[in-house]
């Protein structure tokens, strides 16, 4: 090989060699690609919605549970007894409830005893006022017969006897009818009052209502003992024991949502604006690095935590210092949906993969229908 030859071969290699470097570095551009990932999913901090000590222990560290699968279950004993007074609590409401019924009944029984008693004095009334008038109309007659000597002085004494006699009466049944309207008064006061006492009749009674609420209390609090898994998971992290003290409402296992994977690929803001939701995007786990995972891009973050401007030290603002030259591009978090996990691969939360997002017209497979979120298998 002579030396033009020799010139000639190193060229057409250099030549090679830029247009490798050039067409890997437009494949970089065009399909911005990632190490830093990490495998994401739905932790679920299990807690206990009361206290008590845990009596039993269904799941071990790392075990895969189903949903509706006892977890454990704290001693019901306590709330058996708290549904049992409750539930004769609501027993009591009801007789209690019954009596104030009666009391109205009789309540309104005196009232309409008490309007008959109105009704009869005032009817008393209009017999006497018809009577008063016969007798008013005889005296009067006896009256005008005296001086024709048509009756004589004791007929009309008489006449006038029972005419004041009437007006008397009068007077009593008046006095009578002020009387029983004083009564039907206080009836109709009792009738109100018992009303009162009563509420609400029937499923509407405020008392029945609570008394109900509180027996449905009582029982959502035995059913709490008994702690399920709400989705398909794995326990992860278990420092449970038994005869532990559980707390309402504070956290006590994590459970990890099997259903609930996907990828959080941290790109350069460099690298982010051809990035667009529906993006064809290849996962790379570091614990398998021979088995490529699909996916897509679902979305990607609208903001990221800022250090400089924060609180410092006298409420003073925290700057950190920079060269000038130098400007680190921050990293924006892109959600990759995992469209389909190949068989063999277990994701775990937190473990690394890289991430390749496929830009390009030409390679990109734009997905527009979001696909079932996988799981792991068993």
């Amino acid at each position: 090989m002579n030396k033009y030859q020799k010139y000639l071969l190193t060229s057409v290699i250099v030549l090679i060699a830029v247009a490798a470097i050039l067409f890997k570095y437009w494949e970089y551009v065009t399909n911005p690609w990632t190490r830093n990932g990490q495998v994401r999913a739905e932790v679920i901090q299990i807690t206990p919605r009361v206290s008590g000590p845990i009596v039993k222990l269904e799941v071990q560290d790392n075990q895969f549970v189903k949903a509706g699968d006892l977890l454990f279950e704290i001693d019901p004993r306590t709330f058996a007894a708290s549904l049992e007074q409750a539930q004769a609590q609501y027993d009591k409401t009801g007789d209690d409830y019954l009596a104030r019924e009666k009391q109205v009944e009789a309540a309104q029984a005196q009232v309409e005893a008490a309007q008959a008693v109105v009704r009869q004095a005032k009817s008393t009334i209009k017999e006497i006022d018809s009577q008063i008038v016969k007798d008013k109309a005889e005296y009067e007659r006896q009256q005008e017969m005296m001086p024709q000597k048509a009756t004589s002085q004791k007929s009309v004494d008489r006449a006038k006897a029972n005419y004041e006699v009437s007006v008397e009466k009068r007077h009593g049944a008046v006095a009578g009818v002020h009387k029983a309207q004083a009564v039907l008064g206080q009836a109709e006061a009792a009738l109100a009052e018992a009303k009162a006492n009563l509420g609400a009749p029937g499923d509407a009674n405020a008392s029945i209502r609570e008394a109900r609420a509180a027996v449905r209390q009582t029982e959502l609090n035995l059913e709490f003992t008994q702690v399920r898994a709400p989705v398909d998971g794995y326990i992860t992290n278990l420092n449970l024991r038994l005869g532990s003290q559980a707390v309402a409402n504070q956290p006590i296992m994590a459970l990890v949502n099997v259903n609930s994977y996907w990828i959080h690929g941290f790109f350069r803001e460099t690298t982010i604006g051809g990035i667009q939701k529906g993006d064809r995007a290849i996962i790379t786990l570091m614990s398998y690095p021979d088995t490529p995972i699909e996916g897509h891009v679902d979305s990607l973050g609208w903001g990221i935590a800022q250090q400089d401007g924060s609180t410092g030290f006298e409420l003073l603002p925290n700057i950190s210092p920079t060269f000038e030259w130098i400007r680190l591009a921050q990293r924006v978090p892109v959600r990759i949906h995992l469209t389909e996990v190949p068989e063999g691969i277990e994701l775990r939360v937190g473990t690394t993969a890289s991430v390749l997002v496929m830009t390009d017209a030409s390679q990109s497979q734009k997905i527009t229908q979001p696909a079932a979120t996988p799981g792991t298998k068993k």
